[in-house]
């Protein structure tokens, strides 16, 4: 309920008025049916403005950070997170890491929508980065069908360290679904699970035609951080 109220009442009709968001390939989209969206990840409002552009509820699985604050201030934002989609996830790894999966395929047993971003985090300068191999596990396992979805210009709109997003108009393009059932068995091999998710980020590489660095974004962002403070 909360979750229709923001996006048809409050937040949607906000945001379409102030960023005139566009969207390419919405019918790309099953109208039912488990559905894994994979896409690039340029801003925190990608979050926001791809669920704006599709009729079904988009679920993300956000770190748990957002929703653990301390007195109204938490409160209200632990609230909007849930309320918009988001589910908490703890991100340190090992079994957590496993908690997180069994969450995704959860809610694609149910029939959900779950967006990913495969690269894990943001990206620190616009460049697409290498995909994590959690994303390809996920289509396995589950059988869900496959959807790009790139993101434009929300890195212009708010990138990282900008708490308030700047007027720009916002676009997003939905690729066609990507076929990986020749692989249904093999979910347990490594290198399958990687060609799964060099695949996917090419595809993703070629709808957003990012510059595509093949390290992982956390890499260069603790570079980027050691050298921030000198080291």
């Amino acid at each position: 309920m909360l979750y229709w109220f923001l996006k048809h009442m409050v937040l949607g009709p906000l945001l379409r008025a102030i960023y005139r968001p566009w969207v390419e390939g919405a019918d790309n989209i099953p109208e039912s049916g488990p559905v894994i969206i994979v896409g690039n990840h340029l801003s925190v409002i990608d979050s926001f403005f791809l669920p704006l552009m599709i009729k079904r509820r988009v679920y993300y699985l956000a770190k748990s950070d957002y929703f653990t604050g301390k007195g109204v201030k938490g409160a209200f934002v632990r609230n909007f997170m849930l309320g918009v989609g988001q589910l908490p996830i703890d991100r340190s790894g090992g079994k957590a890491s496993e908690a997180s999966l069994n969450t995704g395929l959860q809610l694609l047993k149910e029939g959900k929508v779950l967006g990913i971003y495969p690269e894990g985090t943001r990206s620190p300068d616009g460049n697409l980065y290498r995909g994590r191999t959690g994303v390809a596990r996920l289509i396995l396992e589950s059988g869900a069908k496959v959807i790009p979805a790139i993101m434009v210009d929300t890195d212009k709109a708010m990138p990282i360290g900008v708490k308030i997003p700047r007027i720009k108009r916002i676009g997003t393009i939905i690729g066609e679904p990507l076929d990986f059932s020749r692989f249904k068995s093999l979910a347990a091999d490594r290198f399958v699970l990687r060609s799964i998710t060099d695949e996917i980020m090419f595809e993703i590489q070629r709808l957003s035609e990012q510059n595509y660095v093949d390290v992982y974004a956390t890499t260069v962002k603790a570079r980027l951080a050691r050298e921030a403070k000198g080291e």
